[in-house]
């Protein structure tokens, strides 16, 4: 049985912080869909990405495009606001998790580990209160949900995939930074000997989620025991 520690009161200032960023942006995801989808109908597409979304919003806010009928123009107006506002506040809260990752030194030593940044390294601050109720990174891996689903009977272990069985934002931070690792050491390379095991074996998701575990073992380490992350040797020269 483990029994959750208690967050003190700044802690659970931050994971407000987070929770509410998180919900702006799952917000602005569901306008932005709304707004390309609205657009579609009348011909008007843009390419995938939110810097390109400004085609559209130039398109709704030109009262010449005859494309666009102005009842549906009034609509798409009030949409854009809303998306403009949004992204203000999610600017805002940004920037206020920056501010406190500078003055936390766990989170700004969390943020030596390749793939962890500011956002992952406060947030794992906030969530993990006491990382000793962990005996291994393992343990702190399958908290979060990036140990696999086991099956096994009679003797054989199937392994399914991950449980995703714990925090849920945690494991989606973990798991972008490392499909970040992966696409850079896939354009430029790596030196890091497992890593470039690992993208020659596994497809990409399977690989990001691999290394996910490994980030979070990482992360159990440094704070459990303190220090920073080294970076392993580079790979010797043929």
């Amino acid at each position: 049985m483990r029994f959750v520690a208690v967050k003190s009161a700044e802690q659970q200032s931050v994971l407000v912080l987070h929770r509410t960023r998180e919900l702006l942006v799952r917000q602005r995801t569901m306008l932005v869909n709304a707004i390309r989808a609205h657009m579609a109908e009348f011909g008007v597409v843009a390419r995938v990405g939110l810097p390109q979304l400004k085609e559209l919003l130039q398109v709704i806010a030109d009262g010449e495009d005859e494309r666009i009928p102005s009842l549906a123009r009034i609509c798409l107006g009030g949409l854009a606001r809303q998306l403009l506002s949004l992204e203000r506040e999610i600017v805002g809260a940004e920037r206020r998790i920056q501010a406190w990752h500078r003055t936390n030194e766990t989170s700004r030593r969390l943020d030596t580990i390749l793939g962890v940044g500011p956002i992952t390294a406060s947030a794992l601050v906030a969530s993990v209160t006491d990382p000793s109720i962990f005996k291994s990174g393992r343990g702190m891996a399958a908290w979060i949900g990036l140990v696999p689903r086991q099956n096994s009977t009679g003797g054989k272990e199937r392994m399914g995939r991950i449980s995703k069985q714990g925090d849920q934002y945690l494991r989606w931070l973990l798991v972008a930074g490392a499909m970040t690792v992966i696409r850079h050491a896939k354009r430029r390379g790596t030196t890091d000997a497992w890593l470039a095991r690992l993208i020659a074996r596994k497809p990409t998701k399977v690989a990001a989620v691999a290394l996910a575990n490994k980030m979070a073992r990482i992360a159990w380490v440094l704070l459990r025991h303190g220090g920073t992350y080294r970076r392993p040797a580079p790979i010797p020269a043929a």
